[in-house]
């Protein structure tokens, strides 16, 4: 029904397309852009979604620019960098760029930034993506030098990816809330509304530094939070936005007819996972604990079929816990699970479940129907799930509490190519996603962070992945094909590392 419903009003939009909507908006000169998953707080420091990380990058700069066509790493904040043989990292600091209130960004608050990102105390969402870092030293009014604990090969990507510049005076001033409330970058926007959880209202930052290549086209981006994807369509259909994304597949085609709307995919570096309470973190007696339940669930799953019918556009099902481009993600190292239900059926009565269990299942994936069928999966094998549908936030904060037994959610690794990006976040010691307290594995993911020796760091990446699938612990289902919908008045390219640019977009 919901599909027929949404394709009534892709119907009827196209019968009644509104251009002038269009062309108000071009001439207002405001992006209206819309997402599902508010985020709480608007310093990507706190909070791990990739709205989040979204919005840091257009308010924010970060120290290394990554060339979204190549990837390789280009000058941003930090003009140039030299990795010395004491496990330092030398950058200096590009000099003339000024916050959006007005100060001058100086190695002062690149130091300052990083070093209270690292610190245990500032209790950051992802502490395993500043982990390599042991203290960063100010060395000139534009150098700094970042003391590494360990060789780490990726260091670039994490400044790529995952570390806004903060202005010292201001955040010691406000205090982490009041920076929450009211944040400051230097990035080509600046945010001149912030209602959290609600909207978020950017414009173009006059002063923003000459040569970048972040330098914005469009004046103001209007981003808002909406309940859900439903809501998000009708928006779109109703000329109430002009970008969304992450809609139901099935809906492209339709929205291709509507006469002032396009739809494109484009697959990311995103993994759909089920993460599987392999530690009984849960609770005592947790069926989960038991090697031959979690086999069983990796039997009951179709992952195939998901990655082919529900995702499509090329989705592909990874062999390993990790996106298969990164480094380290062996997939040959990984034990190979077929789809049996039989199989699985034969597991769980070994297991000491003959009948199968009844199990929550906590996750925040939309569309609906991909939680719902790997309800169905598992429901056809004897275990009965309940869904436990929640936003994003909520949801994320459950399962880092222990609270979820079964979790389905997914990880982009902040777009970074190389599996310290994900390992360490789902298995590794005192991760907040550990579900599986496993000591060999941890301290193979360990021991594949503490060396730049690409030999040392494979062969402690695969023996993780073998454990890690030997054992059942984290289901990967697919990769995540992302699928935009935008105003055809608005030039709007998308990328493989999942990360909208609404600076190159442009009015046509």
């Amino acid at each position: 029904m919901k599909i027929t419903r949404r394709s009534a009003l892709l119907s009827t939009a196209a019968a009644a397309a509104l251009p002038a909507s269009a062309r108000a908006q071009k001439a207002a000169d405001t992006l209206r852009i819309q997402f599902v998953d508010a985020v709480p707080n608007v310093d990507m420091y706190f909070n791990s979604q990739r709205t989040g990380l979204i919005l840091a990058h257009h308010a924010w700069d970060m120290l290394v620019h990554r060339d979204p066509e190549t990837f390789e790493s280009k000058p941003l904040l930090a003009t140039e960098w030299r990795f010395a043989e004491d496990n330092s990292l030398d950058l200096k600091i590009r000099e003339g760029v000024k916050f959006h209130d007005g100060s001058p960004l100086t190695a002062e608050d690149v130091a300052y930034t990083l070093n209270m990102v690292i610190d245990p105390a500032s209790k950051v969402a992802v502490p395993s993506n500043y982990a390599w870092m042991a203290k960063v030293e100010k060395t000139g009014d534009y150098s700094v030098s970042i003391k590494m604990k360990k060789p780490t090969p990726a260091a670039l990507e994490y400044l790529t990816m995952v570390c806004p510049i903060h202005p010292k005076a201001y955040r010691e001033k406000v205090g982490p809330e009041g920076f929450a409330k009211a944040p400051i970058g230097a990035g080509p926007y600046k945010i001149v509304k912030n209602d959290q959880g609600k909207e978020v209202v950017f414009e173009k930052f006059a002063d923003y530094w000459k040569g970048s290549p972040k330098t914005a086209t469009i004046k103001n981006l209007h981003v808002r939070f909406v309940p859900d994807l439903a809501t998000e369509v009708t928006e779109l259909l109703a000329q109430r936005a002009d970008w969304i994304w992450n809609i139901n597949p099935d809906q492209r085609e339709n929205i291709n007819k509507v006469p002032y709307l396009q739809a494109v995919r484009q697959e990311s570096m995103r993994v759909g996972y089920l993460s599987i309470d392999a530690a009984g973190r849960s609770g005592a007696g947790n069926p989960l604990t038991k090697l031959k339940v979690r086999q069983a669930i990796w039997h009951a799953v179709n992952r195939q079929e998901f990655a082919d019918k529900l995702v499509g556009g090329g989705s592909r099902v990874p062999p390993a816990p990790c996106f298969p481009s990164q480094f380290g993600c062996d997939a040959n190292a990984a034990v190979k699970y077929e789809y049996d239900p039989k199989k699985a059926k034969e597991l769980l009565a070994e297991a000491g479940y003959p009948n199968g269990f009844d199990v929550e299942f906590v996750t925040y994936v939309q569309p609906t129907s991909w939680p719902a069928a790997v309800q169905n999966y598992l429901a056809a094998v004897g275990i009965r799930a309940k869904i436990n549908q929640l936003q994003v936030a909520p949801a994320i904060q459950k399962a880092e509490k222990g609270e979820a037994p079964l979790y389905m959610g997914s990880w982009g690794s902040y777009s970074i190519n190389d599996v310290s990006a994900i390992l360490p976040v789902m298995f590794g010691e005192g991760a907040f996603n550990n579900y599986s307290k496993d000591p060999e594995l941890e301290k193979l993911i360990a021991e594949g962070g503490n060396t730049s020796d690409k030999a040392v760091r494979a062969k402690a990446y695969s023996a993780a992945i073998k454990i890690a699938t030997e054992q059942a612990y984290w289901l990967p289902i697919n990769t995540y094909v992302n699928t935009y919908a935008f105003s055809k008045a608005l030039e709007f390219k998308t990328f493989a590392d999942e990360l909208p640019r609404f600076y190159l977009a442009k009015w046509k």
